[in-house]
């Protein structure tokens, strides 16, 4: 990984990098220090995007609290925040000299979307465990392939509002195998599903999800429906592109948040983004809108 992709991992917000980890986080910022038995919130998380307990003296900066909290080396750590936020790393190489990743070659990867095929496993995932319209795995023009090891991957390629293509998320079909996505060099996975707002209305509704998967399933349930990285991924690119949505097109936004608080903090934040952006209630035993649309299927 290049220096500039170990900045984009620091510069991930620490109080969601702190939720991702289990880490309570109150309304000033503190959380219980993990690092000794701590009673009281002694640890702040600051606006600098750094940790630091006041009992104990840990500090450091949003790379640091993932290695000492999970165990994990530089390089790990690295691999563990990329995965949870959606973020493209190259290979980690610690005897070769930094150097720039390659812009993403698009015309590599268009052909594979042109005929998209699904493996077994990919039908499986979608259509047995997701429930998903085969339409809507159709429009989204998913694909499937096998690496030389034999492991089944998933292909979900990005999309700008013209149609071209701009990243590719790979997921390991493999349950609890890591790591869980892998991007090829370059790939800029924003919002997804942008081309969708060329079938907006004036006015009409849209709906924003957290992840790929709440969308296939929003699309499933009838829904024109976008989606944003993670909860820890609400980057200034991403944000500039809601905003450009709202005023251009007028639209009514919906969204469902995961039944966690990072899910309501995300909506918060986007309500500010979104003034006319509507909170649904998720019921009761369900964590995200794909488990309620299977709930209901």
């Amino acid at each position: 990984m290049d220096r500039l992709e170990i900045e984009r991992l620091r510069d991930l917000p620490i109080v969601g990098v702190a939720e991702r980890l289990g880490l309570r986080v109150n309304s000033r910022r503190q959380c219980l220090c993990p690092f000794h038995d701590d009673h009281h919130p002694s640890m702040s998380l600051g606006r600098n995007n750094k940790y630091r307990c006041f009992v104990c003296g840990a500090h450091g900066d949003v790379i640091e609290l993932v290695m000492r909290h999970l165990q994990k080396s530089f390089p790990d750590a690295c691999r563990w925040l990329a995965d949870e936020s959606n973020v493209v790393l190259t290979e980690y190489k610690p005897t070769e000299t930094v150097c720039e990743a390659k812009p993403f070659d698009a015309s590599r990867y268009a052909p594979f979307f042109e005929r998209p095929f699904l493996n077994d496993e990919a039908r499986r995932f979608l259509f047995d465990e997701r429930r998903l319209d085969p339409r809507v795995v159709s429009w989204c023009r998913l694909t499937s392939w096998h690496d030389r090891q034999g492991v089944a991957w998933l292909e979900t390629p990005y999309y700008d509002r013209e149609g071209r293509l701009v990243g590719i998320q790979n997921r390991n079909l493999v349950r609890g195998a890591l790591p869980r996505f892998r991007f090829p060099s370059g790939s800029w996975c924003g919002v997804y599903n942008l081309p969708v707002l060329n079938r907006l209305r004036q006015g009409e509704d849209l709906y924003i999800t957290e992840g790929c998967s709440d969308c296939w399933a929003m699309l499933s349930a009838g829904h024109k429906a976008i989606a944003i990285p993670s909860a820890t991924l609400l980057t200034k690119e991403v944000r500039n592109q809601l905003e450009t949505c709202n005023l251009q097109l007028e639209t009514h936004f919906h969204m469902y948040p995961d039944r966690d608080e990072p899910g309501e903090r995300l909506f918060l934040q986007l309500k500010e983004l979104l003034p006319s952006l509507q909170h649904h209630q998720l019921p009761p035993g369900c964590k995200d809108f794909s488990e309620y649309y299977l709930s209901v299927r």
